[in-house]
Parts: structure tokens; sequence; C-alpha cells
């Protein structure tokens, strides 16, 4: 069963157990589908909608931090809600550790020396790695890496 098929069939299960808070989460995300459908003018691939969702997930942990520094706890906690739906769809990300190793492989690999290689290192870890990795933590740790 292909990514649409998949949000469309957990969608109807969100329906008949009344699970409000999946069955909006699970709409905005089909809609985001649609509408990079609408914009692309063709049919999206499963990658092509784990990106769409990859974003809608993003959306929601920068709302989470939003609300979180404006002290608002009722609408964090919201949000965290329609994120661990969301997570549902994507691919394991791979943790702060993992993201560390693979980017000293990468590295060594192009003879980064300092931080002004981040850039060589950045853009293989995401290419090899599209979808699993966080861009804000890897970014973190390639810059760790790359000062140290």
């Amino acid at each position: 069963m292909g990514a649409k098929e998949q949000l469309f069939e957990d969608m109807k299960t969100a329906m008949k157990s009344r699970d409000k808070i999946a069955l909006s989460t699970i709409r905005l995300a089909r809609a985001a589908v649609k509408n990079a459908e609408i914009e692309t003018g063709k049919d999206l691939d499963d990658d092509a909608v784990a990106e769409v969702i990859q974003r809608e997930a993003k959306r929601r942990r920068e709302a989470i931090e939003a609300f979180e520094k404006g002290g608002r706890a009722d609408l964090a906690d919201k949000e965290r809600s329609e994120l661990r739906v969301l997570e549902r769809y994507l691919p394991e990300q791979l943790g702060e550790d993992e993201i560390a190793k693979i980017a000293r492989e990468i590295a060594q690999e192009v003879g980064a020396a300092g931080p002004r290689d981040k850039g060589k290192v950045m853009g293989l870890l995401v290419q090899r790695h599209r979808g699993r990795v966080d861009g804000r933590l890897a970014s973190q740790v390639v810059d760790k890496l790359l000062e140290g």
C-alpha cells in the first residue's frame, strides 16, 4: 500500500474510532500532499509524500518551540499530539550518536578540515540519509565535529 493510500485508510480508521486529533492531522497532511501535487502538476510518489509529511512535522516542531517560548503549554501539547500522528508516516530518525558517526565518516571522505567545510559534510549527510536526519540536529552535530 502506498503512502497516500495509507493516509486515506488511517483517516477512515480515525473517523470510525472518533480520534479527533488523528483525523484532523491526517486531513491536513492529505491536503498538504494534494497541494504539492497541484504545484508540481503530477501525482507524488511515496518519497515525495514522505517529504511533504516531513515538512508538516517540521512545522509542528517549530510551533511547539514557539508556543513553549510564549508560555502556551496547552497549544504546545496539541502540536505534540499532531507530531506523534505524523511521525507514524516517517522513517525512523537517526539519533545524535548515529549522525555523529556518519558525519565523521563523511568528513574524512571529503577531507573536511574545519567549519568552512560544513556545507560539504551537510550536503552529503542529508543526501545519503534523506528523511531520516533532522537538519537542525545534524547541523549542531557537524558544527561540534568540525570545531573540535
